[in-house]
């Protein structure tokens, strides 16, 4: 029984990646990379820091061997690599479930599903109508006159 514990105080423990810091680095460097082409597009490279500029460099010479959404899905696993050392992660940086992204790879959709509406806003009355409907302003104006000719024949 001694030897057992002895052998479990030496045993190394396997290291699991956190999954917290590898879903923060993974949103981080989507969010990043989208941001620092975009800059890049408006011409403001230069004003990227030096690491954002080296990724967007190695993206634009994959650009030349492979398509858009491949060369951006290298570009942001590079930079989620990185984000993932920086952070604290430990080996590797672990595969994880990629946001959903449109078609044309401007907008990035969470795939999380939508919270349902509160109940006081799902249940309505049903003895309301469902929409208000403006009074015109013609009628309005109407209302002020017979109100002004009211009222001066009353104090007259």
């Amino acid at each position: 029984m001694r030897d057992f514990a002895s052998q479990l105080d030496q045993t190394p423990m396997a290291s699991r990646p956190s999954v917290r810091i590898a879903r923060t680095a993974r949103s981080k460097a989507e969010s990043d990379f989208a941001t620092w082409l975009m800059m890049a597009k408006l011409g403001s490279f230069d004003d990227l820091p030096p690491n954002a500029q080296g990724f967007l460099l190695s993206y634009r010479a994959r650009l030349e061997r492979m398509s858009e959404a491949e060369s951006t899905a290298v570009a942001v696993r590079e930079v989620y690599a990185s984000y993932y050392s920086e952070m604290g992660g430990i080996g590797a940086a672990p595969e994880l479930e990629t946001v959903a992204t449109s078609v044309d790879n401007t907008v990035a959709r969470s795939e999380r599903p939508r919270r349902p509406p509160p109940a006081r806003l799902a249940a309505r009355p049903p003895d309301r109508p469902a929409a208000r409907r403006s009074v015109p302003a013609l009628l309005i104006f109407a209302a002020m006159v017979a109100l002004i000719a009211a009222y001066r024949f009353l104090t007259n």
